[in-house]
């Protein structure tokens, strides 16, 4: 029994010293990096279309 007291009453304790708040500032995800995946398979389709139309220039 003083083992179960002597582990809940810490955490207990602790329970009281937390906050949650919003934050001050809003969240910013960065989505650089699915954008240029986009643009480099956009950009390798139109090379393939490009060599078809015009083969040797490559």
């Amino acid at each position: 029994m003083s083992k179960g007291i002597a582990i809940v009453a810490p955490a207990l304790a602790l329970a009281g010293c937390i906050s949650v708040e919003a934050p001050d500032r809003p969240i910013e995800i960065n989505l650089n990096v699915n954008i240029r995946q986009e643009v480099v398979v956009s950009l390798r389709d139109d090379v393939k279309n490009l060599d078809q139309q015009y083969p040797g220039v490559f």
